[in-house]
């Protein structure tokens, strides 16, 4: 089972430009978590996908792979189907990574991969459980309901599911809260379709791209006890320079 994982980076971020080149310690975030994601025993090969020739330079410089792509990609996710057709279908799984979490843990992408052991698993990501309830009320967060083969029914901002009859403070205390985890595997099949869908109702309602699968595809979720660390704004990254 040849597994790929690809890293999607854009140059044009609007809250920090040229955000996959920003030096953290030393080396670009791109480059750590290309880095990092090379650690992954399960992944055969990793490439950057980018819309601009500063980044799949600085990946070619570094000795990286990286792969040049269409600048209209409406999401990480059709950035990612692109470069696995033109890979040539050679692999059975593949892993969207995301390009700005420079602390990522390879064992995370093992807990992803870990959920093709279900045979029905067409989609893959990650759900960490949720130990405060500031976490748990937090819309920037999304919130995850799973039945009971951890499959995903439903993904929110809001908390999920509702715990009628007990106070809100007294929630986690009742019920395992989970955190979506921003990382993918899909089927190789699931990914060359997931472009051609429409946006669907929900997925406006709540700005979230993951529930346009829902209701087609089996979403398997694995279980992590480690945190990301994404980078998003100009303060993000002198926190992951602290961090570091």
């Amino acid at each position: 089972m040849p597994i790929l994982g690809i890293i999607p980076a854009r140059y044009a971020s609007q809250r920090l430009p040229a955000k996959p080149l920003a030096d953290i310690g030393g080396k670009s975030m791109i480059r750590r978590v290309y880095e990092q994601s090379m650690l992954c025993p399960d992944l055969a090969k990793v490439v950057v996908a980018t819309d601009d020739t500063r980044i799949y330079d600085h990946v070619h410089a570094f000795g990286g792979e990286a792969v040049m792509t269409l600048p209209t990609h409406p999401s990480g996710t059709d950035r990612c189907a692109e470069v696995a057709e033109k890979l040539g279908g050679a692999f059975d799984i593949i892993l969207n990574i995301q390009g700005d979490e420079p602390f990522l843990n390879p064992i995370q992408l093992t807990e992803l991969v870990q959920m093709f052991a279900y045979p029905d698993t067409q989609i893959a990501t990650l759900g960490k459980r949720i130990e405060t309830l500031a976490e748990l009320l937090d819309e920037k967060e999304a919130k995850i309901a799973l039945d009971h083969s951890q499959r995903a029914l439903y993904f929110s901002r809001s908390a999920v599911p509702y715990l009628k009859g007990i106070p809100q403070a007294e929630w986690l205390a009742h019920h395992a809260f989970y955190k979506h985890i921003g990382l993918y595997a899909f089927r190789a099949d699931v990914l060359r379709e997931i472009p051609t869908m429409p946006v669907s109702i929900l997925e406006k309602a709540e700005g979230l791209e993951q529930l346009r699968w829902l209701g087609k595809y089996v979403v398997r979720v694995g279980f992590t006890t480690f945190e990301t660390f994404a980078i998003d704004t100009p303060a993000d990254l002198e926190e992951a320079k602290k961090y570091l």
